[in-house]
């Protein structure tokens, strides 16, 4: 594959995949020096006809995945919007305790928002970025005004439809070259469905090293590729991770009780929360909506005309 002229180069190709005619926005790679000097990264988009236009929604990816998941949603959305690499992903920096907790990377998350926006926004998280978003809006609540929390729930079995991904990363650290990763991509039914979509996230989701080779931007790989050298370690991280997110789940209903923002579930119809996962949230959030999407549970990538429109309505009040 050949490297386009830059990382938004593809989005008129993207909205011409999705039919949107709107003009595409104009993309801009942001960074922030935290406390600790990692960085954080971001992508904003403005409207090409209000390039100075602050954010109004703000979002969070998945586990592995990274900013530009949300690029065709944005494209729908037709606001400016902010989508943050969680830390250990995209651009942001790597985590030397691999703590890629909700707890721990809202901080982070925080920091983006009060720098890259000037007033609440309507805060948008997937599956880890669901989880991250709503203790950020727990903890800060003055930077959210509304909540969207996409396919998880607290307490969500970490390894609920996870195998296959887990199988995925769990390969070489480095390759030879990307398209070397397209072909695993696709071979693993992973992509997009198509080998131009495979590419695309790709591109997004690596980097050329110095020496020439290709690694995973997240961290994930790395672990998963640690974990699968030997089995012994790969059980005892299993039996660590199920006893963390039991605390972690109770850690998570917390936060959802303590946010005071407007507070949605959306999930996928084919996505990983369940009908009695769904029922919990609503015993436990009772003040909350619960919405299905006809979706599995990347929702903004296999609806993302229909969540960009849905969420243009709940930014604009409607």
């Amino acid at each position: 594959m050949s490297d386009p002229i830059d990382e938004f180069s593809f989005l008129p190709e993207q909205a011409d995949e999705a039919g949107i005619h709107a003009p595409v926005p104009r993309g801009e790679r942001l960074s922030l020096t935290l406390a600790d000097g990692r960085t954080l990264s971001a992508l904003r988009y403005s409207p090409a006809d209000s390039p100075d236009a602050a954010p109004v929604v703000t979002f969070l990816h998945g586990a592995g995945l990274n900013a530009h998941t949300w690029d065709t949603t944005i494209l729908a959305l037709g606001l400016p919007a902010l989508a943050i690499d969680l830390p250990g992903h995209g651009d942001s920096s790597w985590r030397d305790d691999a703590a890629y907790l909700a707890r721990v990377l809202a901080p982070d998350v925080a920091a983006g928002i009060d720098a890259w926006t000037d007033a609440p926004q309507l805060l948008v998280g997937q599956s880890l970025g669901g989880l991250t978003a709503a203790a950020v809006a727990a903890s800060r609540p003055d930077l959210v005004h509304e909540l969207v929390v996409i396919d998880i729930t607290p307490g969500l079995d970490p390894n609920a439809g996870a195998k296959q991904i887990r199988d995925f990363f769990a390969g070489p650290v480095d390759w030879a070259s990307r398209d070397e990763l397209v072909d695993r991509a696709l071979a693993y039914g992973l992509g997009g469905g198509t080998r131009r979509r495979a590419e695309r996230g790709v591109f997004f989701n690596s980097r050329i090293r110095g020496d020439g080779r290709v690694e995973w931007k997240h961290h994930f790989a790395r672990l998963a590729n640690a974990a699968s050298a030997s089995p012994a370690d790969a059980a005892s991280a299993a039996a660590q991770q199920d006893a963390v997110a039991a605390v972690l789940g109770e850690s998570g209903w917390e936060d959802l009780a303590a946010v005071a923002a407007p507070t949605t579930l959306l999930r996928g119809a084919r996505g990983y929360v369940t009908d009695e996962d769904a029922a919990e949230f609503a015993r436990r959030v009772p003040a909350a909506s619960v919405a299905v999407v006809a979706s599995g549970h990347n929702v903004q990538e296999e609806i993302p005309q229909e969540l960009g429109a849905g969420l243009r309505a709940m930014a604009s009040g409607g």
